[in-house]
């Protein structure tokens, strides 16, 4: 069983073992879920789109509808021919 230890400002940190478990990663979000027993459940938040924001640089250049029809297209050719 792993342990943590509540800090004087209310931090924990958890062991690696959790961590790794869970998925958790640096900006990682959980939930305290209370039960019918009076304990909590802490759950790995699944991440939102919007933490995608700004993964990707954006394209040099504005890329058109035609073009990414014409991309699709072209891949789609590529693929079943």
């Amino acid at each position: 069983m792993s342990t943590a230890t509540v800090t004087s400002k209310g931090q924990i940190t958890i062991p690696v073992e959790v961590r790794n478990k869970l998925g958790l990663r640096p900006g990682s979000r959980l939930a305290f879920v209370p039960t019918a027993s009076g304990s909590y459940e802490i759950h790995a938040q699944a991440a939102s789109i919007r933490d995608l924001k700004g993964v990707v640089a954006p394209p040099p250049e504005p890329v058109t509808l035609d073009d990414m029809d014409e991309a699709v297209a072209s891949g789609a050719a590529e693929h079943w021919t």
